[in-house]
């Protein structure tokens, strides 16, 4: 039924100005509109709607990811723009905060400015 239909994302945010110049600037996303309800940026092929809410309790999983050739470049150019990857006790994650998965995935978290939980994928396949 929605298999050939467009997929828009969405995520919470307290401070549209914040996130959408967080979303642009930092990640690279193209920023096509803002209004009071929410800030929309596109990627190759999804549409980002962060939409403003009065309250947030971010989630403890991931809301958001995408999927890279190499997750530890992204990562380095994250943490160059300031971007901290997130440690999870328990993970066996490498000094860049890089997860393999016992399939041989690679993934590393980061915060947006909100604290939703965001994921670079680097797949072995």
């Amino acid at each position: 039924m929605l298999g050939a239909a467009s997929m828009i994302a969405f995520v919470p945010s307290l401070d549209l100005t914040r996130s959408g110049a967080f979303y642009a600037d930092v990640l690279g996303l193209s920023l096509e509109e803002v209004t009071p309800y929410a800030c929309v940026l596109r990627g190759p092929s999804t549409m980002l709607r962060v939409t403003k809410v009065e309250s947030l309790h971010p989630q403890p999983f991931t809301v958001l990811g995408w999927r890279v050739d190499d997750v530890h470049a992204v990562a380095a150019r994250l943490a160059e723009a300031g971007v901290d990857l997130v440690r999870y006790e328990g993970m066996d994650q490498d000094g860049a905060g890089v997860w393999t998965t016992p399939g041989g995935d690679r993934v590393a978290w980061f915060n947006d400015p909100d604290g939703n939980v965001l994921s670079l994928t680097q797949f072995a396949r």
